[in-house]
């Protein structure tokens, strides 16, 4: 069984900055593609980054020009590098991978961007 398992979240002032890392455990194959996704209660679950093998990144619009998503593809891990961090960024934050049709989701890690 495939396990994302992320690290990073905490509680940091606004204006800060965080690295969220993930990795895919228990693999011995490619995945095409490692994203981070983030949810606030009572809202939809968003995309915040995504990765593709094939070099491609996207960001939502809310977070380009402050976050950096990131790939080790050999250790099956993705990071985001997120700096300048608003209070509105505050979520559950999850690691999200795909190979072919399968999706895999992290448990998440919470976010708090607070004074």
């Amino acid at each position: 069984q495939v396990q994302l398992v992320e690290s990073g979240g905490g509680l940091v002032q606004p204006g800060g900055s965080l690295r969220l890392s993930c990795t895919a455990s228990r693999i011995n194959f490619s995945l095409n593609s490692m994203s981070w996704y983030r949810q606030v209660p009572g809202k939809e679950r968003e995309l915040v980054a995504s990765d593709t093998t094939g070099g491609t990144t996207n960001y939502a619009e809310s977070v380009k020009g402050r976050f950096t998503i990131s790939r080790d593809i050999a250790k099956n891990t993705v990071y985001l590098q997120m700096n300048s961090l608003k209070v509105e960024d505050t979520a559950v934050y999850y690691c999200h991978a795909v190979r072919y049709t399968i999706v895999y989701w992290g448990q998440g890690t919470q976010v708090t961007v607070s004074s």
